[in-house]
């Protein structure tokens, strides 16, 4: 019989990376400061039915490459059976050979369920019914997923409308010791080019808040408190998903003048749009600075290519790409305004163009506080994490990066740590020795060790 796939040094090729894995990482908590996980999963401790629930209900990822492998929408996306959506995707799992896809489909097996057979057409019922009986004991809850991975605390994406309801509901549970923190994500804020969502959200957002909204001032107030209300409900971090940053500056009266507009029904150009969004993200970097949070900013996706499936299935199905945007300027403007009115909050910027690499690497440097985040989406595989850490390492300090998250919606998505980790072991295990760095564990454990854990901990400072 054939040694497993994945075994324990897998990704590992050097003496070295094996050692600092397995003494400095492999052991280290997870601290998941960025994720779309369902804070109602976590507070209604969700026991997931099927393999399909926990791994394939929400995964744009894997709905990708089963569309690249020909597969019908209705078995992606569909109301198919949750079986055959399955076994639509274990045939196309032999495809994915040399996609990350292939990587994280057999380590998640193996984690979770000690599953060391190859995914195809022909394992996936022995697959699926070795799972699904897993599934169904107490161990597979949502919260017992997340203290078997050490995770210390994860950090969810919410709408400021949100009540935060779950999140109370975990946090005021004394026999839960995971941290669940709220991400203030106001995205919808910037909609002035489509004023009937605008003011519909803008309607949300007054509700929340308890305020009526008839004026810029009165918009921006109202995002204030719930700010102030996420705060208190253990809210450390902002988000903001961009095509790229804004810094095409105005005045407060003309940045009024387009709210009006737009809450009169007339959509916004797209030259008042970049001064509206840019108003607002001098504000919201104000609201983070004035709180002591860390804004995290993913910049450069082109959403929803695919116009017919967008229109009739909707957001967030895998229809997305990697953008091109002359990013440089506008971040620097954006980040340096903040500067000059003493306004600039840590920030941890994502990008998702690797051709932009080395600038973000260098612009993270221009500020301090600032750091060149994790390879994101489309770059959180090996090849792009190392690309990641090679600029952040030759422009920066890779020792102070605050390492990986696994910006997943499923709960099979935690051995995205130990993914990255290999790959970071393997990354300066490498380097030690082929004599680029010294082979001295008393130097380069530490290190992977804050990587891991200890510099997000430090620096997002949440408490866990």
């Amino acid at each position: 019989m054939s040694a497993p796939f994945i075994h324990d040094d897998f990704l590992l090729q050097t003496k070295t990376a094996r050692r600092l894995y397995h003494e400095f990482a492999e052991n280290q908590p997870i601290l998941d400061y960025h994720n779309h996980l369902p804070p109602e999963d976590i507070a209604n401790n969700r026991q997931f039915s099927n393999l399909f629930e926990i791994w394939l209900e929400g995964d744009h990822y894997k709905w990708r490459a089963m569309r690249a492998n020909g597969v019908p929408e209705e078995s992606v996306t569909g109301n198919g059976d949750p079986f055959d959506k399955f076994l639509a995707f274990a045939k196309t799992v032999p495809h994915t050979l040399r996609n990350p896809l292939y990587h994280w489909t057999h380590l998640e097996l193996k984690r979770y369920f000690g599953i060391d057979e190859l995914l195809d057409g022909d394992s996936a019922k022995r697959i699926w019914d070795r799972a699904n009986e897993q599934l169904a004991t107490p161990e597979f809850s949502a919260r017992e997923i997340l203290k078997r991975w050490d995770v210390r605390g994860l950090c969810t994406t919410d709408d400021p409308t949100s009540n935060l309801a779950y999140h109370k509901s975990v946090a005021d549970d004394p026999d839960f010791n995971v941290g669940v923190f709220p991400t203030f994500r106001p995205d919808k804020a910037l909609g002035v080019t489509d004023p009937a969502s605008f003011n519909a959200w803008t309607a949300e957002l007054a509700a929340a808040a308890g305020a009526d909204i008839s004026s810029y001032s009165d918009f921006k107030n109202a995002i204030r408190s719930r700010h102030d209300f996420f705060h208190e409900l253990g809210g450390r971090l902002s988000d903001h998903g961009l095509n790229h940053c804004f810094a095409d500056f105005c005045t407060d009266e003309e940045a009024a003048g387009i709210f009006d507009r737009a809450r009169s029904g007339s959509a916004a150009s797209p030259a008042e749009y970049s001064k509206f969004a840019t108003a607002m993200m001098l504000f919201f970097g104000e609201l983070d600075a004035e709180r002591g949070w860390t804004k995290q900013m993913h910049v450069g996706a082109m959403r929803n290519n695919n116009g017919h499936l967008f229109k009739t299935i909707g957001t967030d199905i895998g229809c997305d790409s990697i953008g091109d945007w002359n990013q440089g300027e506008a971040m620097s403007g954006y980040l340096g305004r903040l500067s000059e009115m003493e306004k600039l909050p840590q920030v941890v910027i994502y990008n998702l163009n690797p051709a932009h690499n080395y600038l973000f690497a260098t612009m993270a440097g221009n500020f301090k506080g600032v750091q060149f985040g994790s390879g994101w989406w489309f770059l959180d595989q090996k090849e792009a994490m190392e690309w990641q850490m090679n600029a952040l390492s030759n422009c920066g300090l890779l020792s102070k990066f605050v390492g990986m998250l696994t910006d997943s919606r499923s709960f099979m998505s935690f051995p995205r740590h130990e993914y990255f980790r290999r790959t970071l072991c393997n990354l300066i295990g490498s380097d030690a020795e082929n004599g680029l760095i010294p082979n001295d564990d008393a130097l380069l454990g530490p290190m992977v060790e804050n990587i891991c854990f200890a510099n997000a901990q430090e620096f997002l400072k949440l408490g866990v």
